[in-house]
């Protein structure tokens, strides 16, 4: 099947393209509004784009209304924000916080995870989560109703257990991510392996070898 991307309504595009481009990552984003209220979302459409400067990508839509919703509000406000990766001790919580609260309600609180103070932004992070990235807004860019958000990570938080004991490496057992893949359906990270480059031809490569590059 071909799809026709310049004449292929809304709805079909993000179903082709969520569908596809799979899993992605989570990040839990938290903010806070103009009252002190914090605030919690998931997104799915996320990644880490460099490490130097680094560098996180979020995007992010109106409501079906137009309107816009309180994570994008706060950030373009305030300039910060954190961002947690999830796991599976926490995806029920994750998913409560999607849900589309008034934006006096404090999605962390109301969904059972434990708010404390960052070191370096006004939002809050979540204890709960393995991984947590304070951020401060590089670039905001608008597409229509799109809001693309670059945040460069300027601390970030990781739980003891799930690096190793030089705290250089993740330890796949303990550290299991999930991800989107479309729809309702995510994945966790508990089946993994690893590919190495074929050592007889590293010699091919151009420049000098690091490994795991490209």
């Amino acid at each position: 099947m071909d799809f026709d991307f310049e004449v292929l309504p809304e709805k079909d595009r993000y179903r082709l393209l969520s569908n596809f481009v799979g899993p992605r990552p989570i990040a839990l984003v938290t903010t806070i509004d103009e009252h002190g209220c914090n605030n919690a979302a998931p997104m799915s459409f996320f990644n880490v784009f460099s490490h130097d400067p680094p560098l996180l990508i979020l995007g992010m839509q109106t409501r079906p209304d137009g309107t816009t919703k309180d994570t994008v509000a706060n950030i373009r406000r305030t300039n910060e924000f954190v961002v947690h990766m999830v796991g599976m001790k926490i995806a029920k919580e994750m998913i409560i916080t999607g849900i589309n609260f008034p934006s006096d309600v404090d999605e962390i609180e109301f969904a059972g995870l434990t708010s404390t103070p960052s070191v370096k932004v006004v939002a809050p992070r979540i204890e709960e989560s393995p991984c947590a990235m304070e951020c401060k807004v590089s670039q905001i860019l608008d597409y229509g109703r799109r809001t693309i958000v670059i945040g460069e990570v300027v601390q970030m938080h990781v739980h003891d257990d799930c690096l190793d004991e030089d705290g250089r490496y993740v330890r796949p057992e303990v550290y299991q991510p999930i991800a989107r893949l479309h729809a309702d359906n995510y994945i966790v990270a508990d089946n993994q392996f690893e590919l190495k480059k074929p050592a007889n031809l590293l010699h091919y490569e151009i420049g000098t070898h690091v490994a795991g590059a490209g």
